[in-house]
């Protein structure tokens, strides 16, 4: 499994939780990160400075850490956020670290890619974009004398925490350049992966890249969806498993699906989930994920196990 290229897409603890996993079954590894985040650390740098906003790019570095005690050190390390009186509060030490070689070496790209051989990172961390972007949404649900009035609500935190239902998204801007790296990795890899994660803010935002989201539908690799555990409170209240993957073909109906992995105790209906699956072309495995402590967290051994099995079988089917 270790010459298997395999390209993960998403943001923030969903992608965390599917590199922590993936670092442990391939070493050709490349995770391309959602740049979109307003709020917190990141949102405050991004104004500040006219950076990405790092916070997702940090998490993803992070979780591709060893579990030696260089890895397992820095992972803290750049997790650590200050607790101060002043302006530090809230920062996190690796998003200060990031912007700062950001700022000294005068490109994204190989300011975290310094980070990453910091970090004895295993794996690479990018960008979707070279810009930083906002995510805007159409949302129902806001107006009590007309719940199907239709609202725009932009930025990431806004979306996230909407009481409303989301509809749609876009990016602002609405074509924003990807990162070329990105594009290449997708291109060249073997299996990419999305989710699990936030599917509004931090999953379907790849696919309105346009160069990125042409490189993710033409390539040549197999493509897996890994289904949340629980629909997202605001994002994706009431989301059902197979509501994911609707809203997935819906933003991006070239898109060829080829396994979609969902937790079973996640699943209350699977022949509907399967007929839904099917009928965009891909497998359904079900597998047990989760941490098993009643949280809605995915276990790292657990999902590796899975993505082993996934990966191989992939590859037998190949030599075929």
């Amino acid at each position: 499994m270790r010459s298997t290229r395999v390209v993960a897409l998403g943001g923030g603890h969903g992608l965390a939780a599917s590199l922590a996993a993936l670092r442990n079954v391939t070493d050709e590894l490349t995770a391309i990160v959602t740049v979109a985040d307003d709020g917190g650390s990141s949102g405050r740098l991004r104004r500040e400075l006219g950076v990405l906003p790092p916070g997702d790019l940090r998490m993803a570095l992070a979780a591709l850490c060893g579990d030696d005690e260089w890895g397992a050190t820095w992972s803290k390390v750049v997790q650590h956020r200050f607790a101060a009186e002043g302006d530090l509060h809230g920062h996190a030490v690796g998003n200060l670290l990031i912007v700062a070689l950001w700022e000294l070496l005068g490109d994204t790209v190989t300011g975290l890619d310094w980070v990453g051989r910091l970090l004895g990172a295993r794996g690479r961390v990018l960008p979707m974009s070279a810009v930083p972007m906002d995510i805007e949404a159409v949302v129902t649900g806001l107006d009590p004398q007309d719940p199907e009035a239709r609202s725009r609500v932009r930025g990431q935190v806004a979306i996230a925490t909407t009481p409303g239902k989301v509809r749609d998204i876009a990016l602002v801007p609405a074509d924003p350049p990807a990162c070329p790296e990105a594009v290449e990795a997708v291109h060249h890899a073997d299996w990419v992966v999305f989710g699990p994660g936030s599917w509004f803010t931090s999953v379907l935002p790849h696919l309105m890249v346009p160069e990125l989201a042409h490189a993710i539908c033409t390539t040549g690799a197999r493509r897996l969806i890994v289904l949340n555990l629980e629909p997202q409170q605001g994002e994706t209240t009431g989301f059902s498993p197979e509501t994911y993957l609707e809203v997935l073909r819906s933003h991006s109906p070239d898109l060829r699906l080829d396994v979609v992995l969902a937790d079973p105790d996640a699943v209350s209906d699977v022949e509907a989930l399967r007929k839904v699956v099917e009928g965009a072309g891909a497998e359904l495995v079900l597998a047990t994920v989760a941490v098993g402590d009643g949280t809605p967290r995915h276990d790292p051994v657990k999902l590796a196990a899975a993505y082993t099995d996934i990966l191989m079988r992939g590859r037998i089917a190949t030599w075929r």
